[in-house]
């Protein structure tokens, strides 16, 4: 089973992305900062932060669904808020999305919120709200079910990526809701774009899973593209426990399809 997790940087490099799924159709793509706006009469929409402006790929999640043909796609919507199509204002929600191979049943699920709540008019002030996804599937081909869950760590721009009481509760409510879909002793891989340094306390916590990072366990030190050009080169992990085989694990270089490298993971 072919695992992968990249956040989507809202499509912003989407040909590059789009042909990169296509070409490897992974079991199971995690993946976040996706957008999502059914409404929208432009491939394309702009988000605007300050000096921050981005062009995003209006309707993300339904191109990645047509990228993979063979996969359901579950978004999980963390708030609605206003991309622009030039001057004019358009809403567009906004979370992450889970996409599995229709042929892996997906016998057990939870998502909710690791931080704040749904922000219906706005996304809000930062730290702005996050969601997660796990999925228990089953692989008919391999005989047992393995739980994979996703998150997007909250952004505070006043913090970094330090440890924070925000960050400490949002990593005990991940592991809430992971603990509510797998089952003992089974195979789990929990992954995303953290948003934490490595040190940080959020792996003390997973660790109670049995849960260990392949990222900083594999030597590895940038998850990041050259799209990224600021210091702190960790942003995403992915965690397994004792009971996954891990055949091979990968932070791919190229091709670049976001401002974060894929983490492709093969058990």
């Amino acid at each position: 089973m072919r695992i992968i997790c990249l956040n989507g940087w809202g499509g912003t490099l989407w040909d590059e992305l789009d042909g990169y799924l296509r070409a490897e159709q992974p079991d199971v793509l995690c993946l976040q900062e996706v957008v999502h706006t059914p409404a929208a009469m432009t491939g394309w929409l702009t988000y605007r932060d300050g000096d921050h402006v981005l062009p995003q790929r209006a309707n993300l999640f339904r191109e990645v669904n047509a990228a993979l043909p063979r996969h359901r796609g579950t978004f999980c919507p963390a708030a609605q808020g206003v991309l622009w199509d030039g001057d004019q204002a358009v809403l567009s929600e906004w979370g992450l999305a889970t996409f599995v191979r229709a042929d892996l049943p997906v016998i057990g699920q939870a998502k909710g919120f690791v931080h704040g709540a749904f922000s219906p008019d706005s996304y809000g002030e930062h730290p702005r709200s996050r969601t997660a996804h796990a999925v228990r599937v089953h692989d008919f081909e391999r005989g047992w079910p393995v739980t994979i869950a996703h998150m997007h760590g909250l952004r505070d721009p006043a913090w970094g990526k330090a440890d924070t009481p925000e960050r400490l509760a949002q990593a005990h409510r991940l592991a809430r809701l992971v603990g509510s879909v797998a089952e003992p002793g089974e195979r789990l891989v929990v992954c995303g774009d953290f948003n934490v340094e490595p040190d940080s306390e959020t792996f003390e916590v997973l660790g109670r899973l049995g849960l260990h990072d392949l990222v900083t366990g594999g030597g590895h030190r940038d998850t990041r593209t050259s799209h990224y050009r600021k210091p702190g080169r960790l942003a995403d992990y992915l965690l397994v426990n004792d009971a996954v085989e891990v055949l091979a694990f990968e932070v791919v270089e190229h091709p670049e399809v976001s401002d974060h490298r894929p983490l492709l993971l093969t058990i």
